[in-house]
């Protein structure tokens, strides 16, 4: 994606990356937009970079993204469904989703629950309640999901060896 900067719409609530801290942007300010994937927006502000919700994209003048899916006839929850619901969440400094970059160790599936185990790439990452509730945000949209429990966890500790190749090549690091 090319950088763009572009005039603030309305008064928006962004988290500033990574400590996770919310700020208004006013209305009228000119940000960088440096990445939108997933539904979510990372700007430059006041020279921090910060992220903005995908129910928010108005404020940067651009339309939501929607995540929808068909319902299995079944009644059960699919798995890659939920799979897909996950590349969908992206970290806010890396344009790479989280399960490419190797975050999510774990999906189980019970009925109408999903549980998820994942990690992030550093420990102390204050946008880890964020992606946090991504997870369950995005996962409860499948269609039959009823509860998403999300496991933070930091064993075995993350390492760049678990993103897949293509990851690793889009960021450099092949």
């Amino acid at each position: 994606m090319e950088r763009s900067v572009l005039p603030i719409q309305r008064d928006v609530v962004a988290r500033v990356v990574p400590s996770g801290h919310e700020v208004t942007v006013p209305r009228g300010t000119f940000v960088t937009l440096t990445q939108a994937m997933g539904g979510s927006y990372t700007i430059v502000f006041g020279g921090n970079m910060a992220r903005i919700e995908g129910s928010d994209a108005d404020a940067l003048g651009l339309e939501p993204e929607t995540l929808t899916f068909d319902a299995p006839s079944d009644g059960a929850v699919s798995k890659s469904q939920v799979w897909k619901a996950l590349k969908t969440i992206h970290d806010p400094e890396i344009p790479v989703n989280v399960v490419d970059l190797g975050l999510i160790y774990d999906v189980a599936i019970d009925d109408v629950s999903v549980s998820v185990t994942m990690t992030l790439t550093a420990p102390g990452c204050g946008m880890g309640p964020v992606l946090v509730r991504d997870v369950e945000e995005r996962v409860g949209q499948v269609p039959h999901v009823e509860l998403v429990e999300v496991d933070l966890v930091f064993e075995p500790p993350w390492t760049r060896d678990r993103m897949i190749d293509e990851a690793q090549l889009e960021l450099g690091l092949l």
